[in-house]
């Protein structure tokens, strides 16, 4: 969970707790494990009624619904490619994104361990390769798309995340 400027941060940072406020944002990522199989999930959520805050929320379930309806249009797509489509996504609903990728491949292993110089294992910049590919062991990639939209200026952020695809 994170709140108010902490919503600004990416996943790997660690920023110190702070106390929920009565006009504040909160995001929560949830990553559940399913027998050997790792999940996630994230959600944002307002409390008051700051306009901005509530844009916020409501277009995250947007831009990730275009950013799948893109991923669904190319059996080609690359990690680089998808990234540079969200990103685009975000600018056009007035955000930036709030970090270096825009998801990553889950499976029977955490991700907490996949090593963050394999760009191929991310949907970012870097990564040239097909997101629709097998893994070194044969079995189809799947993959979570990631939308964190921050407003820097008012330093606050959101979040939303869920499986890209099965198939």
């Amino acid at each position: 969970m994170r709140s108010g400027p902490n919503t600004l941060k990416p996943y790997r940072e660690n920023p110190p707790d702070r106390m929920i406020g009565a006009d504040d944002i909160v995001f929560a990522d949830f990553g559940p494990i399913f027998e050997e199989y790792e999940a996630d999930f994230g959600r944002t959520f307002v409390l008051g009624d700051d306009p901005v805050k509530h844009r916020l929320r409501d277009d995250l379930p947007r831009v990730f619904a275009a950013g799948r309806e893109f991923f669904e249009t190319d059996p080609d797509i690359t990690g680089a490619r998808l990234y540079a489509e969200v990103e685009r996504l975000a600018k056009e609903a007035g955000w930036e994104l709030g970090g270096w990728h825009a998801g990553h491949l889950v499976g029977e292993f955490p991700h907490e361990k996949i090593d963050g110089a394999d760009t191929e294992s991310y949907i970012a910049p870097a990564n040239d390769t097909p997101l629709r590919r097998t893994d070194k062991a044969g079995r189809s990639c799947h993959w979570i798309l990631e939308i964190h939209l921050i407003d820097q200026e008012r330093e606050f952020g959101g979040f939303y995340e869920e499986l890209l695809t099965l198939g």
